[in-house]
């Protein structure tokens, strides 16, 4: 009997299975890199705590543990513009994570569909290279 690369390769991974898998920083966070699922384009790098991890993989939404204000939240919280995950992936070492995800608007707070939206062009300026995708004073006004 002959099995397919893809069948014998492949592991079904439980939460326990991803948890015992990765290796948390010393503040307890792992970094991970949050990508389009379509498109394959970085959108941006959270960091998440045990709390979040959980949370994100139970409720298929990305949720990250905000630093600034030592706390966890949906991405996407204020603005609406959630992360639905598709596929999650872990590095060789356990170090970081990448998830693959459907991004709804736009993951960067600056109006952009991705963070990474400025290149660093020959002559050594920064240069934005995408057009804003919505207004970040309208959007963030209704807070507070």
């Amino acid at each position: 009997m002959t099995t397919k690369p893809s069948q014998a390769c492949e592991k079904r991974w439980t939460i326990n299975d991803l948890l015992a898998a990765v290796h948390w920083n010393s503040q307890g966070l792992i970094p991970t890199v949050i990508q389009d699922a379509r498109s394959k384009r970085v959108l941006t790098l959270c960091y998440l705590n045990r709390a979040a991890l959980v949370k994100s993989l139970r409720e298929g939404k990305v949720y990250v543990f905000r630093r600034s204000q030592s706390r966890l939240m949906v991405k996407g919280e204020i603005s609406g513009h959630i992360q639905v995950i598709r596929e999650v992936q872990v590095d060789c070492e356990g170090k970081s994570l990448l998830f693959f995800v459907h991004q709804h608007v736009a993951a960067c707070h600056a109006g952009y569909r991705s963070c990474y939206y400025r290149s660093l062009s020959p002559s050594g300026r920064l240069t934005i290279r995408e057009r804003r995708v919505f207004d970040p004073a309208k959007v963030y006004r209704r807070v507070g």
